[in-house]
């Protein structure tokens, strides 16, 4: 059974950091790519961010590049998202989803992943 789950996120204040973690099982790691996914409520998803995990090539939304970084431990089957100087409008749920690479050519979209996890609330105070 494939599963993901997201872990990590919590309430930080402006300019601060978090680090979001994805626990993957059931697939073989590095055939897949791995996106991050935020959801805010009447809004529709935002896709952030991607990883290849096989040549390890990621692609940032204009939101978060420079600010976010993705990176994978094969070894772990995890992937991170270190975000730094977090900012309000930062504040979603975020997922991680699993899906055939290779993602991120020109942007990071719900269809192009199969698997889903849980997700994992961010807030950021002004």
């Amino acid at each position: 059974e494939v599963q993901l789950q997201a872990s990590g996120g919590g309430l930080v204040q402006a300019g601060g950091s978090l680090r979001l973690s994805c626990a993957t099982s059931g697939f073989t790691f590095d055939d897949y790519a791995i996106g991050w996914f935020r959801r805010v409520l009447g809004k529709e998803d935002e896709g952030i961010s991607c990883i290849n995990t096989g040549d390890e090539s990621t692609y940032y939304a204009d939101s978060v590049k420079g600010r976010f970084t993705v990176s994978s431990d094969n070894a772990k089957k995890m992937v991170y998202l270190q975000m730094n100087r977090l900012k309000p409008e930062d504040t979603a749920v975020y997922y991680c989803a699993a899906g055939v690479p290779p993602c991120g050519y020109d942007g990071v979209y719900r269809y192009e992943f199969d698997y889903w996890g849980q997700g994992t609330q961010v807030t950021v105070s002004s």
